[in-house]
Formats: C-alpha cells, structure tokens, sequence
C-alpha cells in the first residue's frame, strides 16, 4: 500500500520517515517530495508498505500525531490524476 504523509516539517528525511513507520511493520521504500526548482522539501511524501494490515495501522496510530512539531495527515494515497 502507498501513504501519503503530509504537513511535514522541511528538515524531515526519508529515513525519518521510514523510522516512524517501521514501528509498525515493513516498510518498502519512502520518499519526500523535493522542489525541482529551489531543492527544498515540499512537505510531503510517500512510504509504501507491503502488508496492508500493518499499513491500515499505521496510517490509524499516526494520522493527527505531532511528528517534529507539526501534525501530520496520513492516509491512503490516492492515484495522480491524468490530465
């Protein structure tokens, strides 16, 4: 499953994020969204986890949570749209 995770603090890594989220199962890849332009975090990514189970949890036991001072909204990513 892809999550979405977003309201991140700019100084976030991707492996702060697959710190967070390891402590709920396996975690496949993650990635933080960087501004082509400036290089800079644009306050969001994706974790992908295999196990829908510990993906349902995990997107339960951290959407709303205070992560390096801000709240983050985690939740099932949703497909990009096709123009």
């Amino acid at each position: 499953m892809n999550i979405y995770i977003g309201n991140l603090d700019y100084k976030v890594t991707e492996n702060d994020l697959e710190g967070i989220f390891a402590d709920y199962g396996t975690v496949s890849s993650s990635k933080i969204i960087i501004d082509k332009f400036n290089g800079r975090s644009k306050g969001f990514g994706f974790v992908s986890m295999d196990n829908d189970d510990e993906a349902n949890n995990a997107i339960e036991g951290l959407n709303g949570k205070t992560f390096e001072d801000r709240e983050i909204v985690v939740n099932e990513a949703k497909p990009k749209k096709q123009y």
